[in-house]
């Protein structure tokens, strides 16, 4: 596993819980490192660790952990960059959700390496999708639903969102897109502004 992804779950426990818990975690998935290097490639079996073992420090589900860490990656101001790449997928909602066939693709442009789980959007009609996303990992699809959430919120959009299990094509996501003009959507440039 790419250490970008490790890291990014790293980065989530110290952020969002502290840099004790982070190292309790490391600790008991039995890294014998303090933090995980972004370029390096990882054993599977060393995400995994970390997963289990922030779910039982946290008495979470993992379900629950993982679409935490998927809203992370869009809403803390730490992941502001990522957040400004998923916002060049289109000018609406579901200009996004069409993108997102080609993240992966466009993610191995920066860093070849980088294998993100699979994903494929079928329409179902007007407003509804299913998004099919293939990992490795287990639980990926709920980062892709506290990803979409934190989203749906940054364009101002109402949606519903619904992991619903796993498939032979991969964990599957349902998306029904209720109200377009919910709120304000967070500000968006194309150009960053410096200050």
């Amino acid at each position: 596993m790419h250490g970008l992804v490790n890291r990014a779950i790293e980065c989530f426990l110290r952020d969002t819980y502290s840099p004790a818990l982070w190292a309790e975690v490391a600790r008991d998935a039995r890294l014998g490192f303090g933090s995980f290097e972004p370029m390096l490639i990882y054993d599977i079996a060393q995400t995994e660790a970390v997963i289990s073992a922030a779910a039982r420090r946290l008495a979470r589900p993992r379900e629950a952990l993982l679409e935490d860490v998927g809203t992370y990656l869009v809403s803390h101001r730490a992941t502001e960059p990522l957040r400004r790449l998923l916002r060049f997928g289109g000018v609406t909602f579901t200009d996004f959700l069409h993108s997102l066939d080609d993240l992966p693709d466009r993610a191995r442009l920066a860093v070849p390496e980088l294998e993100l789980p699979c994903l494929r959007l079928i329409g179902l009609g007007p407003h509804r999708f299913r998004l099919f996303c293939a990992s490795p990992i287990a639980g990926m699809g709920h980062v892709v639903v506290g990803l979409l959430r934190a989203m749906a919120d940054d364009y101002g959009v109402l949606v519903l969102l619904e992991h619903r299990g796993q498939t032979a094509q991969g964990e599957v996501v349902s998306i029904a897109l209720l109200d377009a003009a919910f709120a304000a959507g967070r500000p968006f440039d194309l150009a960053e502004r410096l200050t």
